[in-house]
């Protein structure tokens, strides 16, 4: 009885109606998170070290998220929970803006913000996918998985690129970054309302029988005890997780670098950028180029095999590191169009080859993030660039823009030599296929 009312109730559940908006409302604040924390924290105060660390901190809920999976999934329904979460999330944001307009604000308040609002974010990706699971058959899974992740990345592009854009403008306009930054915090507040009203509109309740929780759950307690010790048990583990940490190496050390050598001031060495050209240089174009790098990577790696990956794993190593160096050693601060064009080849790069960790991925979590789109968001993944990131800029400013991508990029052959050495190819695909 209970399997014919879900079935009933995902055949008049339109996709077409929930999709957009359900990614949206756990884009848009992620982004904040992932991006535009990092430039608030700079603007207000932060050292570039400070702000670094700051920003690699926002990814501990997400490290951490997949490991309460299994409880979650025990939950009856998720509608009124998604609907929960994502009005504190509003509140955040909103609390967020009324912070910034005050006169007395330190960075220190904004990250407190925004570790909530990551906490938040985690738990709402982790409501979406059991909902997503839940209404949808595997093979509409895959139907609207288009679908869902262009609305994922369309999400990304207005609240990273065009917002931040909107940014930049009230800051000439009311000529004080605090309220430029308060109105900005206040957009994204409405757009994420917007959001959050069409959710608790068209989502429909997605009920679990009690009974087969209660059945399910001794499997699904052996389940998280295997998941969190497969990290140590299967075989080659230490291996594959060194490889995967110097493949995620040149990336997490410019990641948050990029931005600071955006934004620094050409007499530090930077290229003096504003907010405006950072906006869409990182957030429109960047956001772009990383989307049809992921869809070709994506494309490419179906082929599961030990050429593919290193395809792939040479694009994320030596591409992006590369780009940013010949922008720091020629730089043209005047010129959008050669700023605009590098971060396209690097985002693209970044994009395309993210899809090698996906290896890595399937095989410490037996296929569990199949379709997952934002590698970062892995905790695997996210944990292996926590600390890169976290001393990313203190590095790059003991050593100067120059340098530091310099080095970055020179460094490649060495790191490639430990990805080659210390993954088992063989049976890193075997398991993987």
């Amino acid at each position: 009885m209970v399997i014919h009312e879900v079935d009933k109730n995902r055949r008049e559940h339109n996709p077409w109606m929930w999709i957009p908006s359900l990614c949206a409302a756990e884009e848009i604040p992620s982004a904040v998170v992932t991006y535009v924390a990092l430039i608030m924290f700079l603007q207000f105060g932060a050292s570039e070290s400070l702000a670094s660390l700051y920003s690699a901190l926002l990814f501990l809920p997400w490290m951490v998220k997949s490991f309460l999976y299994t409880s979650a999934r025990r939950v009856e329904s998720v509608r009124w929970r998604i609907i929960v979460v994502e009005l504190l999330m509003f509140l955040i944001l909103m609390l967020t803006a009324v912070t910034l307009s005050n006169t007395i604000v330190r960075h220190w308040h904004l990250f407190s913000l925004m570790l909530v609002l990551s906490l938040l974010c985690a738990w709402h990706e982790l409501f979406s996918r059991l909902y997503y699971s839940r209404m949808l058959h595997p093979r509409q899974q895959r139907l609207f998985r288009a679908t869902k992740t262009s609305s994922s990345f369309a999400s990304l592009v207005l609240t990273y690129g065009l917002l931040i854009i909107l940014a930049g403008f009230f800051e000439v306009f009311f000529r004080s970054y605090k309220k430029a930054w308060a109105m900005e915090s206040s957009i994204v507040a409405g757009v994420f309302l917007v959001a959050a009203v069409i959710n608790a509109l068209v989502l429909r309740p997605s009920h679990k029988s009690v009974s087969a929780s209660r059945a399910n759950a001794p499997s699904n307690k052996e389940e998280a005890m295997k998941t969190i010790d497969k990290l140590t048990s299967l075989p080659h583990a230490v291996r594959l997780l060194t490889s995967l940490f110097f493949l995620l190496l040149p990336q997490a050390l410019i990641f948050n670098t990029r931005v600071f050598f955006l934004l620094s001031p050409e007499s530090e060495g930077g290229l003096g950028c504003s907010l405006q050209d950072v906006g869409f240089a990182q957030g429109a174009v960047g956001v772009l180029a990383f989307a049809v790098g992921t869809t070709f990577g994506r494309y490419l790696m179906r082929r599961r095999t030990q050429e593919t990956f290193h395809v792939l794993s040479a694009a994320i190593l030596l591409l992006p590191p590369a780009a940013y160096m010949l922008m720091a050693l020629w730089p043209q601060p005047d010129n959008l169009f050669a700023i605009c064009t590098m971060t396209f080849f690097a985002q693209f790069c970044l994009g395309f080859g993210l899809n090698a960790c996906s290896a890595y991925v399937k095989y410490f979590s037996r296929a569990r993030y199949t379709y997952t789109t934002n590698y970062l968001y892995i905790p695997i993944v996210a944990s292996m660039m926590l600390i890169p990131m976290s001393v990313s800029g203190w590095l790059c400013m003991q050593m100067g823009y120059q340098m530091y991508f310099t080095l970055c990029a020179l460094s490649i052959p060495i790191v490639w030599m430990i990805v080659w050495l210390c993954s088992p190819n063989a049976v890193l695909f075997k398991r993987t296929c």
